[in-house]
């Protein structure tokens, strides 16, 4: 069943549980996720992103989310990942996502706030939530590199922020980068507090693929109620591929959406959110 992004990421917050993000871009890692979201009766987020185009029509391949979407007897929520304007939301919005992400965290604060409320103004019209960050987390490079140039999220802004924009969660760049972390995580804990307690919505955490279980755990404890995971479902596809790699590529297929199941529903166990689609 397609459901409402914001009642479960407030109940997840409430709950100090978090709803896996899982970013899909072919039919394996689809099936995949929804099937151990079946299993564990869990409720999770299904995105695409613009960073998939390469790899995959998502005007076409929208239409197959949307359909396991709604026969999927758990909640699934169809979500627009990092959209770097208006027209790419746009678009994602009259493609079946019903939840969407403005990322103008690279802009001046100003230019951030302008771009997410012009978004929010428009896709609330349309009952269509909208996702922001408030900081930077790093793009895929060496983690140190990163860190030396990092831009946090100041809690000192976040409660204007999130006023002025209206928007309905709030990304944090807390340490956390996209990609495979080259060095061991920093989790800046204490700005995931602060943040927390400026503002009402609930916060997400990009580039979750490498932290350790213990810091996510602790992350949720302090407010984090959306995690999202990428890498971690392509390392395991390829792990699969590479155990399986003298098979048919009939039997191939199937062995990497038994491994995108499987490292699904180790964190939608990790992040607490198994047996929540029946409470």
């Amino acid at each position: 069943m397609i459901a409402d992004i914001r009642f479960w990421e407030q109940k997840a917050s409430e709950g100090h549980y978090a709803i896996p993000h899982f970013n899909v871009w072919n039919a394996e890692m689809l099936m995949g996720v929804i099937d151990a979201a079946e299993e564990l009766r869990a409720p999770i987020i299904i995105s695409f992103g613009t960073g998939f185009v390469g790899n995959t029509s998502f005007e076409d391949f929208c239409y197959m989310m949307e359909s396991m979407a709604k026969k999927a007897t758990v909640p699934v929520i169809l979500h627009w990942d990092h959209g770097r304007n208006w027209t790419i939301l746009k678009n994602a919005a009259d493609h079946c996502m019903n939840s969407v992400m403005r990322d103008a965290s690279a802009l001046p604060f100003e230019e951030n706030i302008a771009e997410v409320k012009r978004c929010v103004d428009y896709f609330h019209r349309y009952n269509i939530p909208v996702e922001a960050e408030l900081g930077h987390v790093g793009n895929e490079t060496v983690y140190e590199e990163a860190l030396a140039e990092y831009a946090y999220t100041d809690p000192a802004q976040a409660k204007e922020f999130v006023e002025r924009t209206g928007c309905d969660s709030l990304a944090v760049a807390v340490g956390n980068v996209h990609g495979v972390y080259t060095a061991e995580p920093k989790i800046r804990f204490d700005i995931i507090e602060e943040v927390k307690k400026e503002v009402s919505v609930p916060l997400v955490l990009h580039g979750a693929s490498g932290i350790g279980d213990e810091d996510i755990k602790k992350a949720i404890h302090c407010g984090i109620a959306k995690i999202n995971i990428h890498t971690e479902l392509c390392q395991a596809a390829m792990e699969a591929i590479n155990a399986h790699k003298d098979e048919p590529f009939l039997a191939l297929e199937r062995e990497v959406r038994k491994a995108v199941k499987e490292r699904a529903m180790y964190k939608i166990k990790l992040f607490g959110d198994d047996g929540r689609a029946d409470e």
